[in-house]
C-alpha cells in the first residue's frame, strides 16, 4: 500500500475564479501579448502562460478558468500572473479572488495487467460500467471520495472528479483495496 502514492502523477487541474465584473474581450485580446480571442470559435479569450505551463479562458463575465496545471501551486502562480497582466492592461481587480478547484485528473499504475470482466463483476454492477466495444476501460464511480475511475486491461488507472489531491489519492488507494480484497490484483 505504501508504494500507491509514489505512483501517482497529477496530469490536470481545472480551477476558476470570478472577478465579479463585466470584461471588455476586444479590449484585452488587444492589450494581452499573445492572448487569442476568435469569438466565432470560442466565447472567451484564451491566454498561455509557459510557467507554469497552463491556460486561462477569460470571459466577458468575468469568470476566468485555469486549465492544464499540474499541482493547485501552479494554479495558484497562474492566477497571480495572469492577473497582474490584466492589472497592466488596465482591468482594475481589487484584491485576489477566491480561486475553487472544479476538478483533477490524476493517473496511476497498478503495476500489473487487470481482468476487467472479472473487475466489473466483482465491484458490483450498479457502480460499474463496462462495455468493451464502447470503450476499452472500466468506469468506476465511487461515493467517498466523489471521484470517477477509468481502469484499463494495463493496469493503469485515470482518477477524475477530485477537488483535492488527496481526493485522488484515496480514490486510487480505494480501488486497489478493493482489488487486493477480490483477488483480482
Amino acid at each position: 500500500m505504501a508504494g500507491t502514492e509514489s505512483t501517482i502523477k497529477i496530469e490536470n487541474v481545472v480551477a476558476s475564479t470570478s472577478l465579479d465584473m463585466d470584461l471588455d474581450l476586444e479590449r484585452l485580446n488587444a492589450e494581452l501579448v499573445g492572448a487569442e480571442y476568435k469569438q466565432e470559435k470560442f466565447p472567451g479569450v484564451v491566454y498561455r502562460l509557459t510557467e507554469p505551463k497552463t491556460a486561462a479562458l477569460i470571459f466577458a463575465s468575468g469568470k476566468v478558468v485555469f486549465t492544464g496545471a499540474k499541482s493547485v501551486d501552479d494554479v495558484e502562480t497562474a492566477v497571480g500572473k495572469v492577473l497582474d497582466k490584466m492589472r497592466g492592461a488596465g482591468v482594475d481587480i481589487e484584491g485576489k479572488p477566491e480561486i475553487t478547484v472544479q476538478n483533477i485528473v490524476a493517473s496511476a499504475d497498478l503495476g500489473r495487467p487487470l481482468d476487467l470482466n472479472a473487475i466489473a463483476i466483482g465491484l458490483g454492477l450498479e457502480n460499474v460500467e463496462y462495455e468493451p466495444e464502447q470503450f476499452p476501460g472500466l468506469v468506476y464511480r465511487l461515493q467517498d471520495p466523489k471521484v470517477v475511475l477509468l481502469l484499463f486491461g494495463s493496469g493503469k488507472v485515470v482518477c477524475t472528479g477530485g477537488k483535492t489531491p488527496e481526493d485522488s489519492r484515496r480514490g486510487v488507494e480505494k480501488v486497489r483495496e478493493e482489488l487486493e480484497d477480490l483477488r483480482l490484483l
